[in-house]
């Protein structure tokens, strides 16, 4: 799914192998700490099954199919065991312990049985069938690969109305989108295109040209135009770092700064991202603690 971003700053946005993930950060409260743990090791290694290595999609859907089932045992009460005993034992105690909506869990496997499903670009004839169409079906992509998590700290910190929920969903998959657009360079390269076909072609481009990562004046426009629209989306859901409690509040309050800094440094590169991935580097945690101070209400 996601590609490695390995820094630490305040908050552990992500580790290792899921983006703007905040894994038992230091604001994280020492008990919530091993279900969010548990989670990421859970979608981590469903990531790994969907898209690490040279195994066929075939098999790749097979290891999920088979991951779904544990997952329904773990949740059903029986005692992990095989390959991935460890990472259900962790989920099933979260289950146990927090009534974790299982749902949520699936939702996470749907959308990793979509990226080992959707064929990447190396594989077909037309470049175009890689592509997602529009917004719509790419943000249906964020509802299951995104939103979950939101939800499912939310879950744990005890927030479950609707409102709160949608913020949620706003926030994670403006994160999403800001991980697409930072890591053009990344993603073409290796066949996959999160680049909607309406938006490109309204740039005068289309996917045969995205993946030979043609740098001009349209694709910076195109990536700019991408990047309002997360910045909109994370707007939107901001507010909800008011809401939360405590430590959450202000956890949240440092996602929406890296989201939001990320989206800085790709503006100054002129959103050329199509050859260089901009990262968050240790000199980004002033700006962004300063940033998280005043965020208002």
């Amino acid at each position: 799914m996601r590609r490695p971003a390995r820094l630490q700053i305040v908050l552990q946005m992500s580790v290792e192998h899921y983006e703007n993930f905040p894994v038992a950060s230091i604001l994280c409260p020492p008990a919530l700490r091993p279900p969010i743990v548990a989670i990421y090791h859970f979608a981590r290694t469903a990531d790994d099954i969907a898209d690490e290595g040279t195994a066929a999609r075939e098999e790749r859907l097979a290891r999920l199919a088979q991951y779904r089932a544990a997952l329904r045992r773990c949740a059903a009460g029986a005692t992990p065991e095989g390959p991935w005993a460890r990472v259900f034992g962790e989920l099933q105690r979260a289950i146990a312990q927090h009534g974790l909506p299982l749902h949520l869990l699936e939702d996470l496997l749907s959308a990793f049985e979509q990226d080992a499903l959707r064929t990447r670009y190396d594989e077909r004839e037309s470049a175009e069938s890689a592509q997602y169409p529009d917004r719509a079906a790419l943000l249906d992509y964020c509802r299951r690969s995104a939103n979950p998590i939101g939800r499912l700290l939310l879950h744990l910190y005890g927030v479950h109305d609707a409102k709160a929920q949608a913020q949620s969903d706003a926030v994670c998959s403006a994160l999403q989108l800001i991980n697409f657009w930072q890591d053009l360079s990344i993603d073409l390269p290796r066949g996959r295109l999160y680049v909607p076909r309406e938006d490109a072609l309204a740039h005068g481009l289309n996917a045969q040209q995205l993946f030979e990562r043609v740098q001009s004046e349209h694709s910076a426009r195109l990536v700019q135009s991408l990047c309002e629209w997360a910045g909109s989306l994370m707007r939107e859901g901001a507010p909800l770092a008011h809401r939360l409690p405590g430590r959450a509040g202000w956890e949240l309050r440092f996602v929406v700064q890296g989201g939001q800094r990320i989206l800085h440094k790709i503006a100054a590169t002129g959103f050329r991202t199509l050859h260089h991935r901009p990262r968050l580097r240790a000199s980004d945690a002033l700006p962004m603690v300063w940033g998280a101070l005043r965020m208002r209400a």
